[in-house]
């Protein structure tokens, strides 16, 4: 910096020495000259002194310029998981299910009371055939699970039993994976149709049904209890396997 200033002084000794020998108005040239030079002088030393003390960190990059003039992107939150991955939350009073049958090989039947899974392949009690979990109504809690092949076997007398054991005051919910037609015998059908069934006269191989029951009491008429949906080439979501279907929805918990 300071050899800068030296020769700066150095240009301008050398240009005044030439105007004194030279010009007939040495004086006035020389304020006028010296004038001009200490502007040019002082605007130099100004924008050094600037350039030097402005930290590269404070200057806004060309990406955030562009950005300044672009409308603020809005983000609707994320909603909040429901009970059972419903849609939309059932009142404090209600008790929320879901029940969902099989779909091929891959997916396996669900039932979910209370957000909690009732069978489920996370815990290992779901199987081919007909699946029934059986709660307890006052309390809201499991009482039995179990499922029946009926592809191989003969396990509709044991469902049957396990359905007229179930105490009053329970709720049954029933779903299918895979068959649950072929080894169902008429007497269970007939037992199914007493709680309330209308669909299981109609099971054919591979029909994915869900039911949903009360023993001791009646349920609501306004909630889903009940859907089927047969196997159809044609139609087959899966190979040889219908779409899965469910039923969902909130229960009271003063119908008794």
């Amino acid at each position: 910096m300071l050899e800068k200033i030296q020769e700066f002084v150095c240009c301008y000794q050398s240009i005044f020495m030439c105007l004194w020998f030279s010009s007939p108005h040495f004086l006035s040239d020389v304020v006028k000259l010296g004038g001009i030079l200490m502007t040019l002088l002082a605007a130099w030393y100004l924008g050094y002194l600037f350039a030097a003390l402005l930290a590269k960190k404070t200057i806004t990059p060309m990406a955030d310029l562009q950005d300044i003039g672009r409308k603020p992107v809005l983000r609707a939150p994320v909603p909040k998981r429901q009970k059972c991955d419903h849609w939309s939350p059932c009142s404090p009073g209600s008790y929320a299910y879901r029940i969902l049958s099989g779909g091929g090989k891959g997916k396996l039947a669900k039932i979910c009371f209370e957000d909690e899974l009732l069978i489920s392949e996370e815990k290992g009690n779901v199987g081919r055939g007909i699946n029934i979990a059986i709660v307890n109504y006052k309390t809201g809690k499991v009482t039995s699970t179990k499922f029946f092949d009926m592809w191989e076997g003969d396990h509709s007398g044991e469902m049957m039993t396990f359905i007229k054991n179930a105490p009053e005051e329970s709720l049954l919910l029933m779903v299918t994976h895979d068959d649950g037609s072929t080894r169902l015998k008429n007497d269970t059908k007939k037992l199914v149709e007493e709680l309330g069934s209308k669909e299981i006269w109609n099971m054919k191989f591979r029909s994915s049904w869900a039911f949903i029951a009360a023993k001791g009491f009646k349920l609501p008429d306004d909630i889903q209890k009940e859907k089927i949906n047969h196997s159809d080439e044609k139609k087959n979501r899966y190979n040889g396997w219908p779409a899965e279907i469910q039923i969902e929805g909130c229960i009271p918990r003063n119908l008794i």
